[in-house]
């Protein structure tokens, strides 16, 4: 493991609990689909003197002086995320992925629009409109579902009908628990149709996107991106920006910076510039290739097990378990089985769940994480089994400890960046 005297000097405390986190991470299987592991150079980077500098402002206009190195280093992310997603222009000033939705709604809208986004329960995100948001005080949301959950299809037609009527300001593509691929043609088509932006939060599958595995937005013709830094694109918890023309970048900015935020972070944009040279290289299209094989095999290994999942399989990093068909039982009860022998993913509604958020008939999991550990197709079948034993004998803790030591063994022989 890394060493850190100062630390463990001015503050023991702290210091146990990053080394008890790092065993953590060691011992155990992240299959959290919005989790993923740093490079040890990000990880360098995000701990350095750029911590010191305040840097309100852009490059070449920022509003303090001293400003030569950190106007490098952020040239440097824009310019890279700019050919990572072929956009025409990046914010990479966000602090992470919520506050970049709500800049870049503010950037571009009015309060009282209407955003049509993707309803919670088919696989939307909190900031696409959620009533427990205050975003619901300021702008008007209405919402699309899937069609069909045993495919997947999203209900285009009725989509059409409803901005028809509802005349959103923008259309909003993207998902936090959605295991298919989104038509981004269909949808620009009724967004242009209705006068409507076009927006796509890519932020769980921005490192697919990256890697060429999955279709650029952008290539449809729409205008803005939004993302996290860190899932799949692997690099420092943080967001992102990005427009397709130019122009409309300067909005976006003005709505970052000064309208919601004041310093950037400095460490954290060098670690971006850092993670989207890593991603530029051929390896990680190499990467990506194999998270989506990695997802796709133990999608199908539960199917073959008996397993309900939604859309009945997956096209991308992440799948949804009905844990109540499946198991029998709720997914907190299997996240907290699962917990026990040391394998990490978390609970999550299903389509038009009866159960409430807090204790959700489903479980979300993806394979992000263990691909970067070097885990591939076999090693899907192992977390599989070890899984599905761990379910069955839930009320066993002796066979429970007897998994978990399987389970740590069989992570010794995949070293995770930057700790082992």
């Amino acid at each position: 493991m890394p060493i850190f005297d100062a630390l463990e000097a001015q503050d023991p405390a702290i210091h146990a609990a990053l080394l008890g986190e790092m065993q953590r991470q060691m011992d155990g299987v992240e299959l959290i689909a919005s989790e993923n592991y740093i490079s040890p150079a990000v990880m360098e980077a995000m701990g350095n003197v750029f911590n010191n500098k305040y840097s309100e402002g852009y490059p070449g206009r920022r509003y303090y002086g001293g400003q030569e190195y950190t106007d490098i280093i952020e040239s440097l992310a824009i310019e890279r995320a700019k050919k990572l997603f072929n956009a025409g222009h990046a914010n990479v000033q966000p602090h992470a992925g919520a506050p970049a939705n709500v800049a870049m709604y503010f950037g571009l809208l009015e309060p009282g629009d209407t955003i049509m986004g993707m309803d919670l329960s088919h696989g939307g995100h909190l900031t696409h409109g959620h009533p427990v948001t205050y975003l619901t005080k300021i702008f008007r949301f209405v919402r699309y579902k899937m069609k069909d959950v045993e495919t997947g299809e999203i209900d285009y037609a009725e989509m059409r009908q409803t901005a028809l009527r509802e005349k959103p300001k923008m259309i909003l593509a993207g998902f936090s628990a959605y295991p298919r691929e989104l038509d981004y043609a269909k949808m620009k088509a009724i967004a242009d149709e209705v006068g409507a932006v076009a927006v796509a939060d890519m932020a769980h599958i921005a490192g697919l996107i990256a890697g060429k595995q999955l279709r650029n937005p952008f290539d449809d013709g729409f205008d803005v991106i939004t993302t996290t830094t860190h899932k799949t694109l692997r690099g420092p918890r943080g967001g992102m920006i990005m427009t397709r023309e130019a122009e409309l970048g300067k909005k976006i900015d003005k709505s970052v910076f000064p309208g919601f935020q004041g310093g950037p972070i400095m460490q954290m944009i060098a670690a971006k510039a850092v993670a989207f040279g890593e991603a530029l290289q051929p390896e990680f299209q190499t990467y990506a290739a194999q998270i989506i094989r990695n997802s796709k095999h133990l999608a199908t290994f539960f199917m073959d097990h008996g397993a309900k999942l939604i859309t009945n399989g997956t096209d991308n990093h992440l799948m949804l378990v009905d844990c109540i068909q499946s198991f029998g039982i709720p997914g907190g009860e299997v996240e907290t089985t699962l917990d026990k022998i040391g394998i990490t993913l978390n609970k999550n509604m299903i389509p038009d769940d009866t159960r409430k958020p807090m204790d959700p008939s489903g479980i979300r999991l993806g394979t992000p994480a263990v691909t970067t550990r070097g885990m591939r197709e076999a090693d899907m079948d192992t977390l599989g089994q070890y899984m599905l034993q761990a379910i069955d004998k839930r009320n066993d803790e002796t066979a429970l400890r007897s998994l978990h030591a399987e389970v740590r063994s069989f992570c010794r022989k995949f070293p995770v960046p930057g700790i082992a």
